[in-house]
């Protein structure tokens, strides 16, 4: 399999003591639009690798003050991840296979032409490109994409949200996602990275309320072994892990200051640190923030970086309440039910009348628990928690006189029950009633219902 080219320039690495080889080296890969540094000796080189992260590095296997293998010993304790190349001007076939199980990619002897070097180097990149995927897909649980996470709605305002998805989806611009809790910022996430260039690589979240500072702040940009009590070895942070996809970061606003400062840089040039090292590392990676605050106003007092905002609020997209997306609820209740419940007559319009502070996640889970509840897979009002059913309730009586009073006898009533064999739910279906009106009906017709 041909691995992806990558998305940004690659960091190259030249260590040589022939300062016109050198030269020569570092403009024929800079015009190639590589970004280079260049060390004449191994010390140069090791100081260079521990304040910048390198995807390849090119030695030459004569150093004045270290031989080549040597320095690839010593670089792979300061930066395993790079992918190392040896140049060498007496090549031997026991430094070669000695150097091969280092694990350098490749071994050339001089003179070397600079179009198979850059092959080589090209090579060694997608190595490292392809190994850091593999990484990715084993460190990532992937959550299996089921109906419940898909997006649905009908409403005027959903369908200006799915216009805006499938307009910002393929670009590589920072999207900021705003609304009340449980309005689906996640999902809205998920579709934006599905639609995007980049969809095959990882998607991944972090929730800035779920962690304190420290915690985060390492769950974000990685730390080094010995860092803080407790980091007994390296981590990657998620913006490495999360390296050439999106990482989407929920309930930004509560993000503390020192920590939007350096996501501010990631999100300026692509640079970060992890905690406890002054190693400069890269990743390529599409921000999709979200929150339920007003930004602009904490921004105001003080509470969020007005740069950062701004930086963030390229493209926003603000999700509807539950209570002002109309028929959306009854589409949403049918959804988490599932094709084998039946609703009760009258039960959307009941569900309606309450305010679903908590929104889709709330009314999800409201249908969870009263699939637990409920008789012969249907669900009625009486299965919902107490304040839904009292807000549902606020026009009970008055449908029970004006409708059900007005043309149910109690001998009907009694019969019908009777035939059931005093099944509540099958009787109330017959009598295109709620078992909540069926009850109240027997209770008022005083009809022995044990």
């Amino acid at each position: 399999m041909q691995a992806p080219k990558p998305q940004a320039p690659i960091d190259l690495l030249l260590v040589d003591d022939d300062p016109s080889l050198l030269e020569d080296l570092q403009a024929y890969f800079t015009r190639l639009n590589y970004q280079v540094k260049s060390a004449g000796n191994a010390a140069e080189a090791l100081a260079l690798m521990k304040h910048h992260a390198f995807q390849v590095a090119v030695f030459d296997m004569h150093l004045p003050d270290l031989n080549g293998i040597e320095l690839v010993k010593q670089s792979r304790e300061v930066d395993s991840d790079c992918e190392i190349i040896i140049l060498t001007g007496e090549g031997s076939i026991e430094t070669a296979v000695e150097a091969m199980k280092l694990g350098t990619i490749d071994y050339l002897t001089k003179p070397v032409r600079l179009k198979e070097l850059e092959a080589v180097v090209r090579r060694a990149s997608d190595t490292q490109l392809l190994r850091k995927q593999n990484q990715q897909l084993k460190g990532l649980i992937r959550k299996q994409q089921s109906e419940t996470s898909e997006i649905i709605g009908e409403c005027d305002p959903m369908q200006g949200v799915f216009r805006l998805i499938e307009r910002v989806g393929p670009t590589d611009r920072s999207v900021l996602i705003q609304g009340e809790s449980g309005t689906g910022k996640e999902l809205v996430a998920q579709a934006i990275h599905r639609a995007s260039n980049v969809a095959e690589f990882p998607l991944i979240t972090v929730n800035c309320a779920a962690l304190p500072e420290q915690l985060l702040e390492s769950e974000m940009f990685g730390h080094e072994k010995g860092a803080f009590t407790g980091a007994t070895n390296a981590k990657q942070g998620l913006f490495e892990v999360a390296d050439g996809g999106t990482l989407f970061i929920d309930e930004i606003g509560e993000l503390a200051l020192p920590l939007q400062a350096k996501l501010l840089r990631v999100l300026e040039d692509g640079s970060f640190r992890r905690v406890g090292s002054i190693q400069q590392r890269r990743a390529n990676v599409r921000i999709i923030a979200a929150t339920n605050r007003d930004l602009a106003e904490a921004s105001d007092r003080g509470e969020f970086r007005e740069d950062l905002y701004y930086r963030l609020n390229v493209i926003t997209i603000t999700l509807p309440s539950l209570r002002d997306r109309g028929n959306d609820l009854q589409l949403l209740v049918r959804k988490f039910a599932g094709t084998d419940w039946e609703l009760e007559q009258g039960l959307i319009e009941a569900l309606s009348r309450y305010r679903w502070p908590g929104n889709i996640r709330q009314l999800r889970n409201a249908v969870e628990r009263a699939k637990i509840l409920a008789d012969d897979h249907l669900i009625e009002l009486l299965n919902f928690p107490d304040e839904v059913i009292a807000a549902g309730n606020t026009q009970a009586s008055h449908d029970l006189t004006t409708t059900d009073l007005g043309r149910l006898t109690r001998q009907h009533i009694e019969q019908v029950y009777q035939d059931h064999q005093g099944n509540k739910t099958k009787a109330a279906q017959a009598l295109g009633v709620s078992r909540r009106t069926l009850y109240r009906l027997l209770e008022k017709y005083d009809i022995d219902d044990s």
